[in-house]
């Protein structure tokens, strides 16, 4: 029985790095092939369990190839969330809590190395010059870094995890998210190309939501992707574009942002454009191109309701040009077909809480009309909220994009 398992993991990833040539690329087969040549000596000079052989195997590749201790949380698919406050408070979100796991990093020296591992893998670069940085996982799963000294409890990271395979329509029916009835009517609406933004909370779905509408996109459409970090799954498509951001070098030179990618996409010939989210002056070229043609379009954003959403769209546009109001709302009003409002409960649940049709702009204010609303009819013994999404009494006025793909304009 090995006493420090983790001293015993340092000495042979020491031991490790001095067989290794590091001078040539080399892949993960041919470091586990080293790992496991230095346990194998070792246990010849002392017993050490399968059990305690599998650690060391495991912890040692993770140190140099994966993310330290923090790869076992990565691999466990009931973890959506990992949040680092410094070297010694990690948490982690399962089940829609919040837990505080008991492993530390042991230094932020060593926290620093497994971002640094990160965001080299994916281009980017952070520093105390540039102390916040996002980028993401080679399985897709979102990572926001903020070092020292901006972050004063030490190198922060937030990790977003994804399923490995992209949330359907149907499971969102099973989570109770949406009904058949309402997931009946979003298949129509995206294969009748209306331009549907998705808006919520931090933690409400939106990009999960935004990847089980994308599922209803005909496969020979021609798509194009813009995102931050590329965290999107649109599968079935084959005509797909996927593109993003870029920050800039340590020179301040080389930035592609999200304006830049969006105003490249129109010159591509899309038939719909799919921006991740939007939170900046790149909201008024993703309206003008809805307004130009490029029907069908899907984004998310950041919001508390469907009204603060178009607020935050006059916001966003306004950061990137002086325009009038009038023309920033009918801007809006002509570009934005349908507001999805998406919500976490107080029970931790996630629920389609709106669904808002944009009638137009009439007397200096954007006319909207509610078409679904989520109604809340108690708890359960467990404190899980009892409701459903329910259809209001008005009546769909928008149809013609209905009509004009030949399908059913029944709301």
């Amino acid at each position: 029985m090995i006493e420090n398992i983790e001293e015993y993991i340092a000495e042979i990833r020491k031991i490790v790095s001095e067989r290794l040539d590091l001078t040539h690329e080399l892949d993960d087969e041919d470091i586990r092939g080293v790992i496991n040549q230095i346990i194998t000596e070792r246990s010849a000079q002392s017993y050490i369990s399968l059990t305690d052989k599998k650690r060391i195997m495991d912890g040692v590749f993770n140190s140099m190839r994966g993310l330290d201790v923090l790869q076992p949380l990565v691999d466990d698919p009931s973890i959506t969330e990992i949040m680092i406050n410094g070297p010694d408070d990690v948490f982690i979100e399962q089940g829609g809590r919040l837990f505080r796991k008991n492993i530390s990093f042991g230094n932020s020296e060593k926290l620093e190395n497994v971002i640094q591992n990160i965001v080299s893998k994916v281009n980017r670069t952070v520093n105390e010059s540039t102390p916040i940085v996002d980028a993401r996982l080679q399985d897709g799963s979102r990572v926001n870094v903020v070092l020292p000294p901006i972050a004063l409890n030490g190198p922060t990271v937030t990790i977003r995890k994804f399923p490995e395979d992209p949330m359907t329509v149907e499971q969102l029916i099973k989570y109770k998210s949406i009904n058949r009835e309402v997931a009946e009517l979003l298949e129509r609406m995206v294969k009748a190309k209306y331009n549907i933004f998705i808006s919520g909370g931090t933690g409400s779905g939106k990009t999960t939501f935004l990847n089980a509408l994308s599922n209803f996109i005909p496969h020979d459409e021609r798509v194009i992707t813009i995102e931050d970090s590329a965290e999107l799954q649109i599968r079935g498509v084959d005509n797909l574009v996927r593109m993003e951001s870029r920050n800039a070098n340590m020179e301040g030179k080389g930035e592609i942002t999200i304006r830049d990618l969006i105003k490249s996409s129109l010159r591509m010939r899309p038939e719909r454009i799919v921006v991740g989210e939007v939170r900046g002056a790149e909201a008024l070229d993703m309206l003008q191109a809805m307004n130009t043609g490029h029907d069908g379009s899907l984004s998310t954003g950041h919001s508390n309701s469907t009204h603060d959403m178009l607020s935050r769209l006059e916001t966003m546009v306004l950061m990137g040009a002086s325009l009038p109001l009038d023309a920033i709302r009918q801007q809006i009003a002509s570009a934005v077909d349908i507001i999805i409002q998406l919500s976490r409960l107080r029970d931790k649940s996630r629920r389609t809480v709106e669904i808002c049709e944009v009638l137009g702009y009439e007397n200096g204010e954007i006319k909207m009309n509610t078409l679904y609303e989520f109604v809340e009819m108690g708890e359960d013994e467990n404190k899980n909220i009892i409701g459903e999404l329910r259809r209001t009494k008005n009546k769909m006025v928008n149809v013609q994009k209905f009509l004009s793909a030949g399908l059913s304009a029944e709301v």
